[in-house]
């Protein structure tokens, strides 16, 4: 059985930094950065790119929708 591996992206302008995204990822895949938007949000980043399994309950919690899940096979 193959391996998936996930990709989040984030609109970094969009992202007003309410960590609801970090609090729903099992994986702790997702912090905050230390740097902030044109906003002065500090937005969300992926910290543990490779620990993600493309679960999508950040994008799907998002109240902004500025997150897309995208999922890729690994062999």
């Amino acid at each position: 059985m193959a391996k998936i591996k996930g990709l989040v992206v984030i609109d970094n302008e969009r992202c007003k930094g309410c960590e609801v995204c970090v609090a729903s990822c099992p994986c702790n895949v997702l912090g905050l950065s230390p740097e902030v938007n044109g906003k002065g949000y500090n937005y969300a980043v992926m910290v543990e790119p490779d620990a993600c399994t493309g679960c999508a309950s950040c994008g799907i919690i998002c109240p902004d929708s500025c997150i897309v899940v995208y999922r890729q096979k690994v062999e």
